[in-house]
C-alpha cells in the first residue's frame, strides 16, 4: 500500500523547484495532491505529467501578492474534498538586490519580505489546522532553510523570515500536538533549482559547496523525499522538529573547507 492513500495535500509554489519534486514525490505515494499556484497554464503541465504517472493532482488558484488566496486555497480543498491531511508550505522569497546586510540592505524591504514569508506560513495554517482537528489530526510541513540556523554576510530578512518560521512551526507542533497535529519544517541548504543557481556566479557556488562534507549541489527530490518522511506515517511520533537537508553544511569547524581540500 502506498504511504499516503487517501490523503489530501496542498502544496504552495508547486510548478517549479522544491513545490513541484514534492508534489510528484507525494502524488506517486498516492496522496491527492491540489497545486497551488498562480498560473493555471503552468499547473496543468505539473498535473498532466502527474497524471501520466498514475498520480492524482488538481490545481486550487494561489498567489502570494493576494493575502486572501492563503485561507481561500484552504476553504476550496476542504469544500471539495471534505478534508486536509497534509499542508506543505513551501512558498517563500526575497529580492536578491535590496536585501543585503543589517546597514546596506532595504528597510523597508525588509519588513516586506519578513511579512510575506511569514504569513505564507502563519494563514494557511491558521486556516487548515480547524479543518485537521474535525478530521482526527494532520502533517504541516514548512520549507525554512539553513540560513535560518547558520548566519549569513547578506540576505538578512530572508534568514530572519525563515528563523521565525522555524520558531512558529515549533509553536505549532506544541499547541496542536494533542489533536493529532504535527508540524516540521525541513531547511534546505544549495539546492540545484533554476532560481538558486541563476543568483550565483560559479565562483561562490564553488566556494559554498567547500563547506558542504557531501560535496554536491542539492537535488530537490532530496528535500521532497524529507517532505514525504514529515508528510507520512513514517515520521507519526515525530514533530517540532527542524530538519537540516544540506548536505551536512556548517557540520564542521570554520577550518573545514580549507584543509578538506588537501591532498
Amino acid at each position: 500500500m502506498k504511504k499516503l492513500e487517501n490523503k489530501v495535500a496542498i502544496i504552495t509554489a508547486a510548478t517549479k523547484g522544491i513545490g513541484l519534486a514534492s508534489a510528484e514525490v507525494l502524488a506517486r505515494e498516492g496522496a491527492l495532491v491540489y497545486i497551488a499556484a498562480r498560473s493555471e497554464e503552468l499547473a496543468k503541465e505539473v498535473i498532466m505529467n502527474i497524471h501520466e504517472k498514475g498520480g492524482i493532482a488538481k490545481f486550487v488558484y494561489f498567489n502570494a501578492r493576494e493575502e486572501e488566496t492563503y485561507t481561500t486555497m484552504v476553504n476550496k480543498v476542504v469544500e471539495a474534498e471534505g478534508r486536509l491531511d497534509i499542508l506543505i508550505n513551501n512558498y517563500g522569497a526575497t529580492n536578491v538586490r535590496l536585501d543585503h546586510n543589517v546597514t546596506e540592505g532595504d528597510s523597508d524591504e525588509f519588513f516586506k519580505i519578513l511579512k510575506d514569508n511569514v504569513q505564507s506560513v502563519y494563514l494557511p495554517c491558521k486556516a487548515a489546522i480547524p479543518h485537521m482537528e474535525k478530521t482526527g489530526g494532520g502533517s504541516i510541513v514548512n520549507i525554512s532553510t539553513i540560513g535560518s540556523v547558520v548566519p549569513d554576510l547578506s540576505r538578512v530578512a530572508y534568514c530572519v523570515s525563515k528563523a521565525a518560521i522555524n520558531s512558529l512551526t515549533q509553536n505549532i507542533a506544541l499547541q496542536y500536538a494533542r489533536k493529532n497535529i504535527r508540524c516540521n519544517a525541513v531547511l534546505p541548504g544549495l539546492i540545484g533549482t533554476k532560481a538558486a543557481l541563476e543568483n550565483m556566479s560559479d565562483e561562490f557556488r564553488d566556494s559554498f559547496l567547500g563547506h558542504v562534507p557531501l560535496n554536491r549541489v542539492g537535488r530537490p527530490e532530496d528535500i521532497a523525499n524529507a517532505v514525504l518522511y514529515y508528510a507520512s506515517d513514517d515520521s507519526s511520533y515525530v514533530t517540532g522538529m527542524l530538519h537540516e537537508v544540506a548536505g551536512g553544511y556548517a557540520l564542521g569547524t570554520p577550518q573545514y573547507s580549507e584543509y578538506s581540500t588537501r591532498d
